[in-house]
């Protein structure tokens, strides 16, 4: 795994809480069972187990919602997490997060979000460039403002920036509601819009105005597509040409061709593919197909966490898989630079940033 862990690496697709540290779950689970909010005995193995069935996973999911109400473990998640990513060299990490309102303890979907940035603030393992378009000020935990070229700094440094996700299980004015939300943070690193949720319910279409809003301000847009088979539902939102889809598992032939003559980049999440029973194996995973046919690919988690996976290991599953080497599972994610929702500023530095590691590839 070190060739994995050593290679410099872009997460485009991690959904924020769905990475949340097992030993952190653990202890959140422990608390709330001493509370008796929960019965700890129930989720203490599923939480300690590493290859989970669909029906645990979904049991994870639904504590993991119920420990993330609340404001001081939004910021430790959120710390731990950047942390955990900067710790295998992922050198550019996008984090997706629904904001939640919890008014028992006072938690307003803006609150929420200040609890994320908090976390941010909190880093202290690695640098961190968290403010688009500003290319002189850095957030490094309790460090102050440095230069962002990072010049001379033996830090590690790491380009963290967020998605906002409208949840399919919202309306149509919630929706809208975080878009305003994004816009509002544009400033301290929201610079994009995800659709999400269960993949089965509502309409796509309810919130096709609020992301035509989101794009019209500037703002990128990616959509979880074709999780379950929907060909109308699918088309629509190729249609609607996003900056990148998710998943694009349950395709047919002619949803494959728009997708391939759109050139969409597609974040491609085998583990969790795999784990959801969405693909059978691997070995009749769509990512073959679309790697040879050169369209734009970038691996990633989606829920690192719950699906006791890293991009490393992300990395070393499609090279075992698909037979990759080394240099073609670099170019693939030094390809991913192009796909990053971030200014001219930040992929210039990123591309020097491969265009080093290049150098010491093969040595």
């Amino acid at each position: 795994m070190e060739k994995w862990v050593s290679m410099p690496k872009v997460e485009l697709h991690a959904h924020l809480n769905g990475s949340i540290r097992d030993s952190t779950l653990l202890e959140l689970a422990r608390g709330l069972g001493e509370k008796g909010v929960i019965v700890f005995s129930e989720f203490e193995n599923v939480i300690q187990k590493d290859d989970r069935s669909l029906t645990e996973v979904f049991r994870l999911f639904d504590l993991i919602h119920i420990v993330t109400t609340d404001h001081n473990v939004i910021t430790r998640v959120t710390q731990e997490v950047i942390e955990d990513f900067a710790a295998e060299n992922v050198v550019y990490l996008e984090l997706r997060t629904t904001p939640k309102k919890n008014e028992s303890v006072g938690m307003t979907k803006h609150s929420y979000l200040e609890a994320v940035l908090e976390g941010v603030k909190a880093v202290s393992t690695v640098d961190v460039d968290f403010r688009p378009h500003d290319g002189d000020v850095r957030i490094t935990g309790n460090s102050p403002p440095i230069n962002a070229t990072c010049n001379g700094s033996t830090r590690k440094k790491i380009y963290v920036r967020l998605l906002l996700s409208i949840d399919r299980r919202g309306t149509a004015e919630a929706a809208m509601e975080t878009v305003n939300l994004a816009l509002e943070m544009s400033d301290l690193g929201v610079v994009g819009i995800d659709l999400s949720g269960n993949p089965t319910v509502g309409e796509w279409t309810t919130y096709l105005p609020a992301l035509k809003f989101a794009r019209e301000q500037g703002l990128y847009v990616t959509l979880h597509c074709g999780e379950v088979p929907n060909p109308k539902e699918i088309r629509s939102m190729l249609d609607f040409l996003p900056q990148r889809i998710g998943h694009a598992c349950c395709f047919e032939e002619p949803e494959w061709e728009k997708l391939k003559s759109s050139n969409i980049p597609v974040e491609i999440c085998l583990t969790s593919n795999i784990r959801t029973n969405t693909i059978p194996s691997l070995d009749v995973h769509h990512f073959a197909d679309l790697y040879s046919k050169k369209h734009p690919l970038v691996l990633c988690t989606d829920d690192s966490g719950v699906f006791a996976t890293s991009l490393s290991n992300e990395y070393n599953l499609a090279a075992s898989a698909f037979g990759l080497g080394r240099r073609e599972i670099f170019e693939l994610t030094r390809n991913a630079v192009e796909f990053v929702f971030a200014d001219d500023g930040v992929k210039r530095e990123l591309t020097e940033l491969f265009r080093i590691a290049e150098q010491k590839l093969d040595q």
